[in-house]
């Protein structure tokens, strides 16, 4: 299982995972040490809740078993009824709720229905947790998009520090301008490869064996502005075929174009640039919630 985190609500330390990209939370640490289990047996014989999460998985869940689900929805509220989370999973292959053992054991429930059930325990208990629970995301967002993005850029910056000495000097150069054979076979990858490198893929793997034999290839060495007009590079190509311009005049607006653009990215400082989304930082609180 992936790494849990926690969050507190009132006094309880409740626990949260993803899975297939979705956070559950778990049920039992939100009414540990209250007869956890009873509430939750309590909470799923109840008419409405059988409702809802059926209707949940109706929405998010292909593989649910409607007809199991009809069956439990007219059993609900008689004094009979009886519905654990291992009973409603394995009878109607729910994915809303999950039972765990082991270390981070329990009964855990798709944000959605979690949510729900804190409205059951109490609406304060509901209001608290949601707002913990943005808390969270808030953390997690400045974290990946501050803190990663910045080691992300700076890393690439030393690397191509260190492969200056490659760019200058292993890159093969040919007029390509002049010489314009080649454009006749030319695919669309190299047709923006010499406009923004100088320099074909077949070339530049002629150039650099060792570096092939390292699986890499002549976008590896871009730098984050060359990306950049690469990209752009990329999407004006795809208009002008639209446009149905031939291959030649493509080229030339392609070259201009990486030409302008590298030239005006070349001169900013994009690190010295860097803003945040936000004035709130928790560079403490992440520790803290991630085991």
């Amino acid at each position: 299982m992936a790494k849990s985190t926690k969050i507190k609500v009132e006094d309880k330390i409740i626990s949260i995972f993803r899975q297939n990209e979705q956070d559950y939370i778990c049920l039992t640490d939100m009414v540990r040490g209250e007869e956890g289990s009873s509430h939750i047996r309590n909470w799923m014989r109840n008419r409405n809740t059988v409702e809802f999460i059926g209707l949940w998985e109706t929405i998010h869940n292909p593989d649910f078993k409607d007809v199991e689900f009809d069956r439990f929805r007219k059993e609900a509220g008689l004094n009979s009824f009886n519905l654990t989370p291992k009973k409603w999973i394995e009878a109607t292959n729910a994915i809303g709720i999950i039972s765990k053992s082991g270390r981070y054991g329990g009964t855990y429930a798709h944000k959605d229905l979690a949510f729900e059930f804190g409205a059951w325990i109490s609406p304060m208990f509901k209001l608290l947790l949601i707002k913990e629970f943005q808390r969270l995301k808030e953390i997690e967002t400045n974290q990946y998009n501050l803190e990663w993005n910045i080691k992300r850029i700076l890393s690439k910056t030393n690397y191509f520090i260190h492969t200056d000495a490659i760019k200058n000097y292993i890159l093969p150069y040919k007029d390509y301008s002049k010489d314009n054979e080649w454009l006749i076979y030319a695919e669309e990858a190299d047709l923006l490869n010499v406009a923004l490198f100088n320099c074909t893929a077949k070339d530049w793997r002629e150039a650099n064996p060792k570096l092939v034999e390292k699986g890499m290839n002549i976008r590896d060495i871009a730098s984050i502005n060359e990306l950049v007009v690469l990209s752009n590079l990329e999407n004006l190509n795809a208009l002008m075929i639209e446009r149905k311009i031939d291959k030649m005049e493509r080229f030339k607006q392609l070259k201009k174009t990486a030409v302008s653009q590298l030239d005006t990215l070349n001169n900013k400082d994009f690190i010295k640039s860097l803003k945040k989304l936000s004035d709130k930082t928790y560079p403490d609180e992440v520790k803290k919630l991630r085991k």
